[in-house]
């Protein structure tokens, strides 16, 4: 029994080998389509599928040996490869690409971030990462201000990000050997396509330090994506919060950037995480800066809300409002609150 073991061991290997090396002259279409036919995680779960016997691939495996692999726990298919390589190198990368390894066969679902819902792309990366203990901002766009730039493909190791587009619509992770593993679009799943010629690709597995000058980065980067003046996210945080991503307000409002929990729903962050609340904070300051015109007025508005500055077309005459846009200024270095 071990030997056989052994042998079909040995068999998906090669096949795996020889898949990988198909992959760099292929379409992503049609490498899918070999994929599914080689064997995806359905096929090893029971479903129907085959393997061709034609087009570079190792032969089709004998009925025992079949019989054999259908017997064995479920490996995804780049353990043998990518994945090895990945655990090699320890850490929060090995661990995000098993974790999104784990996720194989799972539906793509817009706005989805965890197994129960599904995964779109960026979900998927910011779960898998999630896993491995660092946290990762929402969206694509946001996930690409991340982390240190990977200068080609030729020097990316596994679990780097690999983006597409500037800024970046889609978001995978690299595997190794010219593939990665993301949640393409509506009507696919996760799956394992070749990487293709990505637009940035990112590392971004170093955990974030906690305290305002580990999270110093974390608001250059978000003030970058969101256009946003560079002291402004990090005076919010400390007139809101004092810096504590722990903080709850008698109000209710959560985390290092007070977010009401509602607003976070909305947003699809998690107020407490630090990284996500800066830029969930980042992308509600950025719209009420464009609807008001001025840093005074974003704040006044994300103090105490939107309704209210329209209300009074200005800075309402709340005092609690009042002090706190000239507290934020203040730690702006910006005298006065005109």
């Amino acid at each position: 029994m071990t030997a056989a073991i052994s042998q079909v061991a040995s068999a998906i290997e090669a096949s795996f080998a020889d898949l990988a090396t198909a992959a760099q002259s292929t379409t992503p279409t049609g490498f899918m389509q070999l994929l599914s036919e080689v064997g995806s995680p359905a096929t090893a779960s029971g479903a129907s599928g085959s393997n061709p016997t034609s087009g570079g691939f190792s032969a089709a495996p004998s009925a025992a040996a079949a019989a054999t692999v259908s017997s064995l726990p479920l490996l995804v298919p780049v353990s043998t490869a990518a994945g090895q390589a990945a655990q090699q190198t320890g850490g929060a990368a090995a661990a995000a690409v098993s974790a999104a390894e784990s996720q194989l066969g799972d539906p793509y679902v817009w706005g989805g971030s965890t197994p129960a819902t599904g995964f779109d792309c960026s979900g998927l990366v910011q779960w898998a990462y999630a896993q491995a203990g660092v946290s990762l901002p929402r969206t694509a766009a946001e996930q690409q201000q991340v982390g240190v730039r990977v200068p080609s493909l030729a020097q990316a190791t596994p679990g780097d990000l690999v983006f597409y587009g500037q800024p970046a619509y889609h978001v995978g992770i690299y595997l190794g050997n010219g593939l990665m593993i993301d949640a393409p679009e509506a009507g696919q799943t996760v799956s394992i396509a070749p990487v293709g010629n990505p637009t940035e690709i990112r590392n971004v597995a170093a955990p974030v330090a906690s305290g305002q000058s580990g999270l110093a980065p974390v608001f250059a980067q978000a003030s970058a994506a969101y256009n946003l003046p560079p002291s402004l996210l990090p005076a919010v945080a400390s007139v809101e919060s004092g810096m504590n991503p722990q903080a709850v307000s008698p109000a209710g409002a959560e985390g290092l950037m007070q977010i009401m929990p509602q607003t976070a729903q909305g947003l699809g962050i998690n107020p407490f995480d630090p990284v996500q609340a800066i830029y969930g904070a980042a992308k509600l300051l950025s719209e009420k800066l464009a609807a008001f015109g001025s840093v005074p007025l974003a704040l006044a508005a994300y103090n105490a809300g939107d309704g209210a500055v329209e209300k009074y077309g200005g800075i309402p005459p709340y005092q609690q409002t009042q002090s706190y846009v000239q507290m934020v200024m203040s730690k702006m270095g910006v005298n006065g609150a005109g």
